[in-house]
C-alpha cells in the first residue's frame, strides 16, 4: 500500500492509527479525527497553532471549603429530636446555677469535704495588720526554698487555664482555675489525689478570663466570662448571677473593699460599673474611654478611686468618680507602648510602680507615686511575649509580699517562671526539669505564704 519500505512495527503503528482515527470518525469527533487522519497520512502541517480555546463568559466560582468560611453546612434538619449528650457543652442558662461538678447528675458526698473545707477555711479572722514587705536578700531566700514536686501537678480543668485565684487560707491551699471552655476547677492542694482533691463546675458557657476571692469574704469567688459575671456562694453552694451582657466582659476588679461594686472592662473598648447589691442584670453605668479595646482593668490598692485600663496601645489611669457615657479624659497616661498591650497591674501595697506586658517583647515598669498627665517608663526589660495562638497571653503580676518584684511567665527553655525586680533585673526562675515541660502562661501568688502556683494550656496547675 505504498508503506513497503516499512518495518514490521512501523506498518502495525500505522495501522492502528488509520482504525483509531475511523473509530473517532464514526464517533463525529471531527477535530480529533482530522487531527489523527493528519498523523497517519504524514500531511500534518508544520508550525501550526493549537486553537485558543473561547473565554467562558459565565466562568463557575472557585469552590471554597465551607470550613474555612466558617459557614454552616446546608443539612436538612432531621424531624427527630436531638439524642441527649449531642452536644458536648451545652450553654449555661441564666440564673443561679448549682453548684454541683460537671461529671454528677445531682448532690452527692462526693464533692461535700471540698465545700466543707472552702466555708471552714473562710470563717473571718483577725487579719495581720503588720505585715512588712521582706528585705531583698531574705525575699530572694524565700524564693530559692520554694519546689515543685510530682504530687503537686494536678489537671484542673478541661482546657487552656485563662485565670486563676488563691484562698488566702494560711492553712489549706485551695486553688481555682478558669478555662477557655467556661469551666471553673477547684483544687485542695493538701488532700492530693482524693476525691476531694479537685472538682469541675460549669458556671459560665465561655471563656472564664478573670476570678477573684471575695477580699472580704474568701466565701464567695468571683469569675468573668465573656457574658456574665457570677459569684461563686459556698455557703449556698450555688452561683450567683451579679451581671449579664452583650458587649463581651473583658476583666474586673473591685473598687471597694467591701467587694460590692466592681469595675469591669470590655472587649469593645468601654468600661462598665456594676453593683452587686442591686437585683438587676445589667450594670450602672457604662463608660466609653476612647479605647478600641480593653484587655485587663485594675484598682489602686490606695486609693480606690483610680483605676488602670490596658488596651491595644493604650494604659491610662482614670478616675471612676468622673466617669460618664461619653468623652472621658484619662488622670495619666503611660507610653511607650508599640504594640498591644496584655496586661498592667499596680503594685499590691502602695500602688508606686505599674508593670505592663507588650507584643513588642518589653516588660515595662512605670513611676506611678505621681499620676501626671504622660508618664515615662521607669525601666524596660526585654522578654519574649510571642506565645503564639494556643497559649494564653503572658500576664505580669506583682508578688502580693514584695512591693517591687513581679512574676511573669516564659517561652525560655527549661519551661519556667520568672522572678523579676521592678529596675529589670531578674532575681530568680522557677523550674524543674522533670515536672515542668509546659509554658505558664497564668500565675497567682499567695497573700501571705510563699506558694506560687502556674497554669499551662492543657488545664494543668504546678504549686510550687
Amino acid at each position: 500500500d505504498g508503506h513497503s519500505h516499512l518495518s514490521a512495527y512501523e506498518r502495525k503503528r500505522l495501522k492502528n492509527i488509520t482504525e483509531n482515527a475511523k473509530f473517532f470518525a464514526a464517533l463525529k469527533l471531527h477535530e480529533v479525527s482530522a487531527r489523527l487522519n493528519q498523523i497517519a497520512t504524514k500531511r500534518q502541517p508544520h508550525g501550526t497553532k493549537r486553537p485558543k480555546p473561547k473565554k467562558v463568559e459565565d466562568e463557575t466560582a472557585r469552590r471554597r471549603s465551607m470550613r474555612l468560611l466558617r459557614v454552616e453546612p446546608s443539612i436538612p434538619v432531621s424531624e427527630t429530636p436531638a439524642q441527649p449528650g449531642a452536644e458536648e457543652y451545652p450553654q449555661v442558662p441564666s440564673g443561679p446555677v448549682p453548684m454541683i461538678p460537671e461529671d454528677q447528675a445531682e448532690d452527692s458526698k462526693r464533692t461535700e469535704a471540698l465545700l466543707n473545707t472552702w466555708m471552714r477555711i473562710s470563717e473571718p479572722k483577725a487579719v495581720d495588720a503588720d505585715r512588712r514587705t521582706p528585705d531583698m536578700e531574705r525575699y530572694q531566700k524565700s524564693l530559692s526554698s520554694m519546689v515543685l514536686s510530682e504530687e503537686n501537678v494536678r489537671k484542673v480543668v478541661k482546657s487552656r487555664v485563662c485565670s486563676m485565684a488563691i484562698h488566702p487560707s494560711e492553712s489549706t491551699i485551695l486553688v481555682a482555675a478558669g478555662d477557655k471552655l467556661g469551666h471553673v476547677g477547684l483544687w485542695n492542694v493538701v488532700s492530693g489525689w482524693s476525691e476531694e482533691g479537685a472538682h469541675i463546675f460549669i458556671p459560665h458557657s465561655l471563656q472564664v478570663s478573670c476570678m477573684h476571692f471575695s477580699p472580704c469574704n474568701p466565701a464567695h469567688l468571683l469569675s468573668l466570662s465573656t457574658d456574665s459575671l457570677r459569684c461563686g456562694d459556698v455557703t449556698r453552694a450555688v452561683f450567683d448571677e451579679i451581671c449579664r451582657s452583650e458587649e463581651n466582659f473583658s476583666s474586673f476588679d473591685f473598687l471597694e473593699d467591701s467587694a460590692s461594686t466592681a469595675i469591669v472592662g470590655n472587649w469593645d473598648g468601654d468600661v462598665a460599673v456594676v453593683d452587686r447589691r442591686t437585683p438587676r442584670m445589667s450594670s450602672e453605668l457604662s463608660a466609653d474611654i476612647g479605647f478600641k479595646r480593653t484587655r485587663t482593668v485594675h484598682v489602686h490598692p490606695m486609693n480606690k478611686q483610680y483605676f488602670l485600663a490596658a488596651g491595644l496601645v493604650d494604659v491610662c489611669v482614670f478616675d471612676v468618680r468622673y466617669l460618664k457615657p461619653k468623652g472621658n479624659q484619662p488622670v495619666s497616661s503611660l507610653t511607650g507602648h508599640t504594640k498591644s498591650v496584655a496586661s498592667a497591674y499596680f503594685s499590691p501595697v502602695t500602688g508606686s510602680r505599674v508593670v505592663t506586658v507588650c507584643a513588642d517583647d518589653k516588660l515595662r515598669v512605670y513611676d506611678t507615686t505621681s499620676l501626671s498627665s504622660t508618664i515615662t517608663a521607669l525601666s524596660s526589660t526585654r522578654h519574649n511575649c510571642n506565645t503564639g495562638r494556643w497559649l494564653t497571653r503572658f500576664r505580669a503580676i506583682w508578688d502580693p509580699k514584695q512591693e517591687h518584684c513581679f512574676l511573669v511567665g516564659s517561652m525560655a527553655q527549661p519551661r519556667q517562671i520568672s522572678v523579676f525586680q521592678d529596675t529589670g533585673k531578674l532575681l530568680h526562675s522557677f523550674y524543674n526539669l522533670d515536672c515542668l515541660s509546659s509554658v505558664c502562661s497564668i500565675n497567682v501568688v499567695h497573700p501571705s505564704r510563699n506558694i506560687l502556683v502556674g497554669g499551662n494550656s492543657s488545664g494543668r496547675l504546678h504549686v510550687f
